[in-house]
């Protein structure tokens, strides 16, 4: 069995899409190019990992962008978390594990 995390790519998601989204969601806003988006990813990957109801979208942003505008996302990665379509926490260019898996579990309970 995988412990991949269901990742997808979903670069042209409206506001009123992401706030109708119903379970745990998080959203992933980042650059393919940007070092510290890269360097999270092993991080990511290691607490995500084996929580299949979890939705996981990487979100391309940048200049123009209005996703990433509409949740004031300033710096990349940028992690949110979400439950039913509302922001339960969020975290901005995670350095460890601890801080991630903290926000995960406001989502996902049964991960405390």
């Amino acid at each position: 069995m995988s412990t991949d995390i269901p990742e997808t790519t979903s670069p042209d998601l409206s506001r009123v899409e992401v706030d109708i989204m119903q379970g745990a969601v998080v959203l992933e806003f980042g650059a393919g190019w940007c070092g510290y988006c890269q360097a999270a990813q092993p991080m990511i990957r290691k607490v995500f990992a084996n929580n299949p109801s979890l939705r996981h979208l990487k979100i391309e942003d940048g200049k123009g962008k209005r996703l990433g505008r509409s949740f004031s996302v300033k710096l990349w990665p940028t992690l949110i978390f979400m439950r039913d379509g509302v922001e339960v926490s969020r975290v901005v260019r995670p350095t460890d594990e601890l801080t991630i898996r903290q926000s995960l579990a406001k989502i996902l309970p049964h991960i405390g």
